[in-house]
């Protein structure tokens, strides 16, 4: 595309992972199965909680939230990036790159704050366990996941407000798998001053709050799990940790890796680290979840027996 100013491009190219033809169907043979398992994993979480009684607990009404939540994450992603391998021209119309844009956004900070919500019912019920189930009420669970997906998809609004007003020339090809913010602001001539100014303040904002409520969360876990005088007993604390611990460091190390940078300093090492929690992040939740939780494998291996029985 020349360089005469385009206030609203018709379409973005999508470079992708590699602009090589001989890497676009090995690619497409890596990211079709990752896609399935991503599905299917998630599919059967919510499954095995909603059909065993053990299950109806708030940590795993989160949890199968969180599973439908990645199930859309993805969604949001990669069947748009499966096309493009197989496609010569990797186009994708302005107001589809917005409402991708729109979607990742908000499904990724849906993400965070339903990990917080989890760290708080880590919180409640190791530090609290008499009146657990009085402080994690239904009434409770639901203001909880009202916020997680209230706050996202306001914060992802503004966003894309933000966008939509500015001028694009020189160049319409994203140097992505996807229309992430970033990569679309480096095509804009136009300033941007004030969507970097809200991505550092009202942004940041919105990250930060549930990742502080998780480090207070385990901060009061840990406290309280040091006092414990058993070995034993401190094993049992952590152990129903063990899990939700591992997908927070895993979702927060890449992200903090790609966004809290210049834009500027933007390059395809940080395509690679948005895979981790893109697609690699929602892909693993099922495993760490199942493989790690006692519960969560007897849930399964009963859904399991079920669809046998049928």
């Amino acid at each position: 595309m020349g360089r005469s100013n385009l206030t609203r491009p018709s379409e973005f190219i999508l470079l992708g992972l590699s602009s090589r033809p001989e890497d676009q169907k090995p690619l497409f043979a890596v990211f079709l199965p990752i896609y399935l398992i991503t599905v299917i994993g998630n599919l059967l979480i919510i499954l095995a909680i909603r059909s065993d009684t053990r299950l109806q607990t708030p940590m795993y009404f989160f949890l199968s939230i969180l599973s439908f939540v990645d199930i859309c994450y993805v969604t949001v992603i990669i069947p748009k990036m499966l096309v493009n391998f197989l496609s010569e021209t990797k186009v994708i119309s302005y107001g589809e790159c917005l409402t991708q844009m729109y979607f990742f956004i908000a499904f990724g900070n849906t993400d965070s704050y339903l990990l917080a919500a989890m760290a708080i019912d880590r919180f409640v019920a190791i530090c609290y366990p008499f009146h657990y189930i009085t402080i994690m009420n239904h009434r409770r669970c639901v203001l909880l996941l009202i916020i997680s997906f209230c706050i996202p998809h306001l914060h992802s609004l503004l966003h894309i407000l933000l966008t939509n007003q500015l001028t694009f020339c020189a160049s319409n090809v994203i140097h992505h798998f996807f229309c992430d913010d970033q990569p679309v602001l480096k095509l804009s001539c136009s300033s941007h001053f004030v969507k970097e100014i809200t991505v550092m303040t009202e942004g940041l904002a919105v990250i930060m709050t549930p990742f502080s409520c998780i480090i207070i969360s385990y901060l009061r876990i840990l406290i309280t799990v040091l006092k414990i005088p058993s070995a034993a007993g401190k094993h049992k604390a952590f152990s129903t940790c063990g899990s939700h611990l591992t997908v927070v460091t895993l979702f927060y190390g890449s992200i903090s890796y790609v966004y809290f940078q210049p834009l500027s300093n933007y390059t395809v090492k940080d395509r690679i680290a948005t895979i981790i929690y893109t697609i690699l992040t929602p892909m693993l939740n099922p495993f760490i979840y199942s493989l790690r939780n006692k519960d969560m494998k007897q849930g399964l291996t009963k859904l399991m027996h079920q669809v046998k029985c049928q």
